[in-house]
């Protein structure tokens, strides 16, 4: 009953919100837009709380530079945006191009100052299309949250960190801000099922963006992986569990591990 409802709401207020943006999409400037968008997260967050009864707690504000930066995020759920996105002003998304098929969101997006990726055109293209919306970014000062793993991951698996995460930040040359969440034990990828309790984001001491890659990436995703495994050990209430490598899902297709398939994905 309790998801029932929680999906019942989410369509609806999206459905509301896309409408009062309409109206907009035609005007010039971008703030009546962006102002909805942002009133749609937290809305969403009190549909999580008083219909899933998950409750949202932020942690390492103090963290957050001023100016413009990268938030290089945990992905567990469908809803970790919803957490992450009013909790930082100026906020824009790297999201691949498949969200403009939908109606009317391809005009928000714009609106929202996005960085749509090139998905179809190959890695040139791809990166071309990163690198364009990074430069704009920095023009404008904005910050830009991207999920280095590229994939919704199931609560105790990590997929590889790519190195795209990186390359923003050399084109901004602003640091990256980790962040850390535990929301997936409450609502793990886009499952239907919601779980009561305290779902915590943490956002974590920024990594400076003139590191080689290399040692730049391991540094990523060791702080990431070391507190999303606390916070969830902290949902849960058990003992920390390292989190497990496993490889990238074929496209379109999320990652279920089973106990019956665990020793391929030991082999990532």
């Amino acid at each position: 009953m309790r998801a029932t409802l929680f999906t019942f709401v989410y369509y609806l207020l999206s459905v509301l919100y896309v409408l009062a943006s309409v109206p907009f999409l035609i005007l010039p400037g971008h703030t009546p837009v962006r102002a909805i968008i942002r009133s749609y997260t937290r809305a969403m967050n009190l549909n999580l709380l008083l219909v899933a009864g998950i409750r949202k707690e932020v942690r390492g504000r103090d963290q957050l530079p001023d100016g413009a930066f990268v938030l290089a995020a945990k992905h567990q759920s469908w809803g970790d945006g919803y957490l992450v996105y009013p909790e930082v002003d100026n906020l824009a998304f790297v999201t691949g191009d498949h969200l403009e098929k939908f109606p009317l969101v391809g005009g928000i997006l714009r609106k929202l100052g996005a960085i749509v990726i090139d998905t179809c055109g190959g890695g040139e293209r791809k990166a071309a299309s990163l690198r364009e919306g990074m430069e704009q970014a920095k023009q404008d000062g904005r910050r830009v949250l991207i999920y280095p793993e590229g994939h919704l991951a199931p609560v105790d698996y990590h997929f590889r960190y790519k190195p795209g995460v990186w390359h923003m930040a050399q084109a901004m040359q602003a640091p990256v801000v980790p962040v850390a969440t535990n929301i997936g034990v409450y609502w793990q990828q886009q499952e239907k099922e919601k779980r009561p309790g305290t779902a915590i984001i943490e956002f974590l001491e920024p990594i400076p963006w003139d590191l080689p890659k290399e040692e730049f990436m391991d540094r990523l995703t060791a702080v990431v992986e070391k507190r999303t495994a606390e916070l969830v050990a902290e949902g849960r209430g058990t003992p920390v569990k390292k989190a497990m490598l496993i490889p990238d899902p074929p496209k379109g297709m999320e990652a279920s591990p089973t106990m019956s398939d665990l020793a391929a994905f030991k082999k990532a």
